[in-house]
């Protein structure tokens, strides 16, 4: 049984702007209806409710977006982030402001559910290969702006992050290669300016360029939409030089193919498709 890392959330100073850009592009010069309508004084109470079964991600996030607001709000979560839940289960009560409930209802809401249908989809993904040694790691393929809360919800649905960005490490890919004239010349010329410790990965789609990044030092070699039985003997050759260096797979990745690229005896899988193919989870919320 693969063993579930925990989720990390982004820390206030990362988080804070982002929420707060949102909050004013939602808000923009007031919001008109609660400002002409309640006091900003009067004190509620709210719930929410999921409306359909799925993987909660987003409620400490949803929680800071109304205490931007109103740091006086209460944000009761009464399930954990992670948790699978059925539809009609009541995920948290809010108590503050109907000033602040009202107005950072959307932007809290919006989050939320984009977050739980990312994770549920991971966690699809995840349960496929729980009891075989590969991760599931997810890409860079992202919306702009959200990419930090992404990843976020991918470590709650179960699997691990790849490279946050283009700074985290180096992933020589195929128009590299070519840029370059060759592997060889990528990782030389690499390898003599990144700084220490990063790693240096390469992609390959045949079994002379995993032979190639072999020979030439490759820490981490990405086998790219290989068909399995191809993938089955680029392992066995990785395996059969070194048991340091890791393995990914990647290409075309869905819940129907990953159990037999798992079956390779890769160590990762890296698939976008728990967040570029994810629907949102239906939530709503009531005042009392």
């Amino acid at each position: 049984m693969q063993d579930i890392p925990s989720a990390v959330l982004p820390p206030p100073i990362l988080l804070d702007p982002l929420l707060q850009s949102w909050l004013q592009e939602d808000i923009g010069r007031g919001d008109r209806t609660t400002q002409s309508l309640i006091p900003a004084a009067q004190i509620g109470k709210a719930q929410w409710t999921v409306k359909e079964a799925g993987i909660i991600a987003g409620l400490p996030i949803a929680a800071r977006v109304f205490q931007l607001l109103d740091p006086n709000v209460q944000f009761e979560a009464r399930v954990k982030e992670g948790q699978k839940c059925d539809r009609g289960e009541v995920i948290a009560h809010i108590t503050g402001s109907f000033a602040a409930l009202l107005t950072g209802e959307r932007v809290a809401l919006n989050l939320t559910m984009r977050l739980s249908g990312i994770a549920t989809a991971t966690n699809r993904y995840v349960e496929k290969i729980a009891d075989l040694p590969a991760r599931l790691v997810d890409t860079r393929k992202t919306t702009p702006g959200l990419r930090i809360l992404e990843k976020y919800a991918t470590q709650v649905g179960g699997a691990r992050n790849h490279r946050m960005g283009l700074d985290d490490g180096v992933m020589i890919k195929d128009n590299h290669i070519a840029a370059a004239g060759g592997i060889a010349q990528a990782i030389a010329q690499v390898r003599t300016r990144i700084p220490y410790p990063l790693t240096i990965e390469v992609e390959t789609e045949t079994l002379a360029q995993v032979e190639e990044a072999l020979q030439h030092g490759a820490e981490i070699i990405m086998l790219d939409n290989m068909p399995p039985d191809l993938m089955k003997q680029a392992v066995q050759k990785i395996r059969s030089t070194s048991d340091r260096i890791k393995i990914e797979a990647s290409g075309n990745v869905t819940l129907e193919t990953i159990r037999s690229v798992a079956e390779t005896g890769v160590d990762y899988i890296s698939s976008s498709a728990p967040i570029t193919r994810s629907t949102w989870l239906d939530i709503s919320m009531r005042l009392s």
